[in-house]
């Protein structure tokens, strides 16, 4: 599923990036396949439209729920990484020392 989601949003990118080109050159991506009549570049066309219907379903749906999409991911991504370090944090020098008198001497 996160294949599918970096390969909806890269043609997103791709197609929004053609419409820049559209309006300040004139110039579409699609010209490179024949133009926009040629068979690849409708297909090309019709897989960004695709990935665009598909990320605005996901996105809606967080939007819909209240969250920022990908945060909650990311939350719990730095409560794993923070974890080790707040055990790290409890372990004292003197606590290491009454484990262990012999070192203490």
């Amino acid at each position: 599923m996160k294949n599918l989601h970096s390969v909806a949003f890269w043609l997103v990118v791709i197609g929004g990036l053609n419409w820049f080109l559209v309006g300040l050159l004139g110039w579409d991506i699609g010209m490179i396949f024949g133009g926009q009549g040629a068979f690849f570049s409708r297909v090309f066309y019709i897989l960004i439209g695709i990935s665009a219907f598909y990320l605005f379903y996901l996105h809606k749906n967080c939007c819909l729920k209240g969250e920022i999409c990908h945060t909650k991911k990311e939350s719990s991504k730095a409560e794993v990484e923070a974890e080790p370090e707040s055990k790290a944090e409890t372990i004292s020098p003197d606590s290491i020392v009454e484990n262990n008198p012999e070192e203490a001497r």
